[in-house]
């Protein structure tokens, strides 16, 4: 498993939306799974990516799958990191074919229509993925991937708070460690490269 200084970023109030479901955890909690290790990270999975067309996490055995949860309304991490792994993507060059970049969005009611002119933007190889609010949050769960909206100043408007890290799995689909947010595409690079070595 990495060692990795995680820190979680969230936007702005950590508090449990009331949409939020009981199970749900905190913010904290995540974050204190994802530190010490507690339970499993990952799991199997079956989304719609930005064609339309149905995908679960085996279709990606064989490579490494970088797993990133976002949205596209996102003002500044989102953007950033995205980017970060795009270029650590192309700092790999022809290494780069043995890793998947997957971006699960966390806001699917706004995001479905948006998602394949967004992942556009970013590296050739990224796949954008939605589905149901039920099957993201059962997605988000399983990654400790903590999320909730957060009432704008007009009427039907919201942001969402999120952790921001970037998680890491292995060619089998086991869950190898994650990054905090903003980590440089440099060390994104090195870590990618000693994967990508063994």
């Amino acid at each position: 498993m990495l060692v990795l200084i995680a820190l979680l970023f969230w936007g702005g109030s950590a508090a449990l939306a009331e949409d939020t479901p009981p199970d749900q955890a905190t913010a904290a909690q995540m974050m204190d799974d994802l530190m010490y290790g507690r339970g499993t990270v990952g799991g199997p999975f079956t989304l719609t990516d930005q064609s339309g067309r149905q995908r679960s996490d085996g279709d990606f055995r064989g490579k490494l799958m970088i797993v990133y949860f976002g949205y596209t309304f996102c003002p500044d991490v989102c953007p950033a990191d995205l980017m970060a792994i795009t270029q650590a993507l192309d700092a790999l060059g022809p290494a780069a074919d043995g890793v998947q970049p997957v971006f699960i969005t966390v806001d699917p009611e706004r995001d479905s229509k948006l998602l394949a002119e967004y992942v556009r933007a970013f590296h050739k190889s990224l796949i954008g993925l939605t589905g149901s609010p039920e099957e993201i949050r059962k997605v988000a769960n399983a990654y400790k991937a903590f999320y909730t909206k957060v009432p704008g100043t007009r009427d039907g408007d919201y942001a969402i708070d999120h952790t921001g890290v970037i998680y890491l799995m292995g060619r089998s689909g086991e869950y190898l460690g994650f990054l905090a947010p903003q980590t440089g595409p440099e060390k994104l690079t090195e870590i990618l490269r000693k994967y990508l070595s063994k």
